[in-house]
């Protein structure tokens, strides 16, 4: 049988090539940018299967307009751009990418943790600029890492992997997380789970690992600021509209927090007016999962996803398992 897919971004070709050797046709968007709504619609009437990114909007509308899709992969671990209670309804199998990107994720994460506690970003820019005329003792002082409090907002895959990481740092850990204990985090790192006001008030760095739902956006927001130490550092990773942005700006501007490292933004690719002229936030492209290794598992996992639901074998991420019965 011949089988159409439409791969909305260029991936690596590992991913292409594994799907060409199923599928008699696999076009991928020539162009270095996101289709726009019409556009990417345009594209994927009549095809199989589509291989989405987190940009990609399938809203209900878009979702009853390509009847003849049976698989949409997601090239993430979210997926709250797909109308999953839509594609459920329509026998659509919706599949994810996880497990692969966790560790890559984590790093970022601390990456983005030193960078800012360390103001690694303002001294490059110093030093670029012909600036540094010496050693000076009260150049660009930072904060100290080891022996402090990490807060991990949401416990799952990759706040897991991020607090293990803070054992060559003999930090405190305290954790939230919406399901069961995480009995890792305590008997490797003697964890507490606390609430998310203990967490905000105790924790010298804050890191977002929570997914994206109605109820954790906005998850922090001009409250939560006021709760933190003012030489707090916020970490996100997870997705931008868990915080409000907008306080966000007001707690960085008004140095109620020390400051932020971030990834991800709530009107992401926009940022809010003004935090680009900040020095004490660090602003990354959305890099969480951005390795060759990573990337290039995502692209065979998403792959793999959609040769399984096309050859009517169950796929390994399903996120809507009640439409394979």
């Amino acid at each position: 049988m011949s089988f159409n897919v439409y791969v909305t971004r260029q991936i690596p070709e590992e991913g292409i090539n594994l799907l060409k050797k199923f599928c008699q046709m696999v076009e991928v968007n020539p162009h270095d940018r996101p289709l726009t709504y019409d556009e990417l619609l345009m594209q994927v009437k009549g095809r199989d299967a589509i291989l989405t990114m987190l940009s990609d909007r399938v809203d209900a509308h878009f979702i009853s307009e390509v009847k003849s899709i049976k698989v949409i992969a997601n090239y993430a671990v979210g997926y709250e751009n797909i109308d999953i209670k839509t594609a459920t309804a329509k026998g659509i199998i919706v599949t994810n990418t996880p497990g692969v990107l966790t560790e890559s994720t984590a790093d970022m994460a601390w990456a983005l943790l030193f960078s800012i506690t360390r103001r690694i970003v303002e001294g490059d820019k110093l030093t670029r600029a012909g600036k540094f005329t010496g050693w000076s003792p009260m150049m660009l002082l930072g904060g100290d890492v080891v022996g402090k409090t990490l807060g991990i907002i949401g416990a799952g895959r990759i706040g897991t992997a991020m607090a293990m990481r803070s054992r060559g740092w003999c930090m405190k850990v305290l954790y939230t997380t919406q399901s069961n204990r995480n009995t890792v985090l305590e008997e490797m790192l003697g964890a507490k789970r606390v609430d998310l006001e203990t967490l905000l008030t105790e924790s010298d760095f804050i890191s977002i690992h929570t997914p994206l739902t109605e109820k954790t956006r906005h998850l922090i927001g001009a409250k939560e600021f006021s709760m933190m130490k003012k030489t707090v550092y916020l970490i996100n990773t997870g997705r931008g509209a868990v915080v409000n942005e907008e306080a966000l700006l007001n707690a960085l501007k008004n140095k109620q927090i020390a400051g932020a490292g971030l990834d991800v933004y709530e009107e992401e690719p926009k940022l809010k007016p003004g935090l680009a002229e900040l020095d004490n936030v660090v602003l990354a492209p959305h890099l969480g999962s951005a390795t060759i290794e990573t990337r290039t598992k995502m692209a065979i996992m998403a792959a793999e996803n959609i040769i399984a639901v096309l050859n009517k074998q169950k796929p390994k991420n399903c996120v809507n398992p009640e439409v394979l019965t």
